[in-house]
C-alpha cells in the first residue's frame, strides 16, 4: 500500500510503501477491546483500602451488659453494624492486571494501525524535527495541517526540540515507536507516523 509523505510545512516529500500485513488488515473490534482492557487494567493503581474490624481505633471493652437491656448482644463498638466500625469484606490493595498473550497484543497493534489507515486518519510525515523548541512555531504548523487530536509516532529516538515544543500543545502526543500502543492510537483522531516510525513499527511487528 503506497501512501504520500508530507512535511511539517504541508509540502510533499514523495511516497512510502506500507506493509499490508501491518497497515492493511481488516479492523476487529474484539481484538482491540481485549487489548485496551488489558492496558487500562495495568494502569489501575489498586490502592483502594478500607479498615477491617481489627484496624478500627475503638476500645474492645464490652459496651453494655450481656442480658437485661432488651438489645442485641454486642462485644465492642468496632463491629461493622455500628457507625465508624470496621468494613466487612472491603477492598484491599491489589493489582488489577491480567495476562494477555503476546500474539494478541501484537495483533491488536496491527489492527489499530490498520483501522486508522482504512479510515483515512493515517498520515506519514517526513520527519518530526524542529530547529528550535518553540511551542508557537509548532502550533502554527499543526494548525495549518489541521491536526487537533493527534498522536505522533517517531523512530526509536525523538527530536528533543519537537518533544519540548509539543508538551504545551493540547491534544498532541509524541511517542517513540516502542511506546506505540492501541489505547493511545484509538483515542486520537489522527495518527501521524514519521518515515523512521514506519520502519521501526514494521521491524517491531514482523
Amino acid at each position: 500500500m503506497k501512501t504520500d509523505v508530507i512535511t511539517l510545512d504541508a509540502g510533499e516529500a514523495g511516497s512510502v510503501e506500507l506493509d499490508d500485513a501491518i497497515f492493511g488488515l481488516e479492523p476487529r473490534a474484539d481484538i482491540l477491546h481485549r487489548v485496551v482492557r488489558w492496558q487500562l487494567a495495568r494502569r489501575q493503581a489498586g490502592t483502594h483500602k478500607t479498615k477491617s474490624r481489627g484496624e478500627t481505633a475503638y476500645s474492645t471493652k464490652k459496651i453494655y451488659r450481656q442480658k437485661g437491656t432488651g438489645g442485641a448482644r454486642h462485644g465492642d463498638r468496632g463491629v461493622s453494624q455500628f457507625r465508624k466500625g470496621g468494613t466487612t469484606k472491603g477492598p484491599v490493595p491489589r493489582s488489577h492486571a491480567h495476562d494477555l498473550p503476546k500474539k494478541v497484543r501484537k495483533l491488536g497493534l496491527k489492527r489499530a494501525l490498520s483501522a486508522k489507515a482504512k479510515a483515512g486518519s493515517l498520515i506519514v510525515l517526513d520527519e518530526a524535527k524542529l530547529d528550535v523548541a518553540k511551542t508557537k512555531a509548532l502550533a502554527e504548523k499543526v494548525g495549518k495541517l489541521g491536526w487537533k487530536r493527534a498522536l505522533v509516532i517517531d523512530g526509536a529516538v525523538l527530536d528533543e526540540n519537537f518533544v519540548r515544543a509539543s508538551q504545551n500543545l493540547e491534544g498532541l502526543l509524541v511517542l517513540p515507536s516502542q511506546g506505540a500502543n492501541v489505547y493511545d492510537i484509538l483515542k486520537r483522531d489522527t495518527l501521524v507516523v514519521t518515515k523512521a516510525g514506519v520502519e521501526a513499527l514494521e521491524a517491531r511487528l514482523k
